[in-house]
């Protein structure tokens, strides 16, 4: 077999059904082993973490085969580490590596399909070789008659008509695997939010109308850029912007990069991604550090908006009562404010200080004096998932806040950024403002 071939990923119904129905009864089937050691005087912590070990690698495996919707979804679960267990986790977070590229005969193909005529007829010149592979599409540098630089995204064949059908399989999968197996609910609407997102991430003339509206929120905001749609060149599978440079994170270099520059792109990250929570309510919802690009003078260039959260005009005041009653320790207040939230099942009995107060005082650890907070040193990653770990026993208590989801899944993509560039800034005073904290509420929480 060619390695062009070789590197296709099964596009019909059938194929990608077979692939996924083995993934899942593989998973189910190392499931009821992990139950029969229980059964028979194993530890079952053990069991069960050997269990998930087992089922993450292979979930992991078989998505990242075959590309598409199903591995988009991984890759926003690999980022909820308070939703899987760390051994789930670990296992899906191999996914936000880099995808391989499709051969350049199919992209040629979807980009014909869509336009009539191939890219070489299209554009003046189109490069063969991909700039960038992700898990729905690709993306190619070109040049437009006229003379400008572009970049092309182009969706993979099959991805949309799979969609559901993927999602429905893994969703099987992973109920196979015992994660949520006393939250059926939490799961269907955890699903539900990813498959609402995801039909509109794989409609590139909503990213085109979500880029044109990003535009106007940021417009005014010095040193955010986001590039332009060329509309005659777009469609629902083809996307054509304006070719904006910029460093990746891997390739920020300290001696071009000094500490002042890096705190200015943390603090433009920070205000950019405060303004689309509490004032437009609607956020960019993919994290991924290929979709952010870093200049010397300090401008962060924003890609990718296909996965855009609007925000329910309801949970913007949910969402600001659950931080001011965190900062505060009125716990009581809080587990009130998770409920409305979704995140807590009203049916269980109230979790109290003695949860509530270490996950306030370590998720606040960044705000909570009035000095820099060194990111580059920071351990929230590696504190966090040891604490979720503890809160399992907690289960029946919690559940997926669909709603907050990818507001949750954006603040620890940010965290991330903040730690890879070295940030060192004290963001209390804009969130502060953000939030609308009194002084009493700073003192309350010991954060004067």
């Amino acid at each position: 077999m060619s390695d062009k071939n070789s590197r296709r990923t099964p596009s019909s119904r059938g194929g990608r059904f077979m692939k996924l129905a083995g993934m899942t009864a593989s998973v189910a089937g190392s499931y009821a082993k992990s139950r029969v050691r229980s059964a028979f005087g194993a530890n079952t912590d053990e069991a069960e973490a050997e269990n998930w070990r087992v089922a993450g690698e292979r979930i992991a495996q078989t998505l990242g085969e075959l590309k598409g919707a199903v591995m988009k979804v991984g890759q926003v679960a690999s980022q909820a580490r308070d939703l899987f267990p760390a051994e789930i986790a670990d296992a899906l977070a191999t996914l936000q590596n880099e995808a391989p590229p499709m051969p350049f005969d199919v992209i040629s193909d979807q980009i014909e399909k869509e336009f009539g005529t191939s890219p070489d007829r299209l554009f003046k010149h189109f490069e063969h070789e991909p700039f960038a592979a992700a898990s729905i599409g690709q993306v190619h540098r070109a040049t437009t008659d006229d003379g400008q630089d572009v970049v092309v995204k182009v969706q993979y064949p099959g991805v949309d008509a799979s969609c559901d059908s993927d999602l429905a399989h893994l969703k099987l999968a992973l109920r196979a695997a015992g994660i949520f197996r006393n939250h059926r609910q939490s799961l269907n609407d955890l699903f539900d939010e990813m498959r609402e997102r995801l039909h509109e991430e794989l409609d590139y003339t909503n990213e085109a109308e979500n880029i044109r509206l990003f535009q106007g929120f940021h417009k005014d905001d010095e040193g955010i850029v986001i590039p332009s749609v060329i509309g005659e060149r777009s469609s629902k599978r083809v996307l054509t912007m304006t070719y904006e440079p910029g460093d990746h994170i891997d390739r920020i270099d300290p001696n071009v990069y000094d500490q002042e520059t890096r705190n200015l792109l943390g603090r433009r990250i920070f205000e950019a991604f405060g303004e689309q929570i509490f004032v437009h309510q609607a956020i960019h919802g993919d994290p991924h550090p290929g979709n952010f690009a870093y200049r010397p003078d300090g401008t962060v260039v924003i890609y990718d908006f296909g996965c855009v959260k609007k925000l329910k005009p309801e949970i913007l005041p949910v969402y600001t009562k659950v931080l001011r009653t965190g900062i505060r320790r009125e716990w009581a207040a809080l587990d009130d404010a998770l409920i409305e939230l979704g995140a807590r099942t009203p049916s269980s009995e109230a979790l109290g200080q003695a949860f509530y107060e270490p996950w306030r005082d370590l998720l606040a650890e960044p705000f909570s004096k009035a000095q820099p907070y060194d990111f580059k040193h920071a351990t929230l990653h590696q504190r966090i998932p040891k604490m979720a770990s503890k809160a399992l026993k907690h289960l029946n208590a919690l559940q997926v806040p669909t709603e907050a989801m990818f507001v949750d899944r954006a603040i620890g993509g940010h965290y991330y950024t903040m730690m890879k560039l070295g940030v060192v800034e004290d963001f209390r005073p804009y969130l502060i403002s953000l939030v609308g904290l009194t002084e009493e509420d700073l003192r309350k929480g010991d954060m004067w």
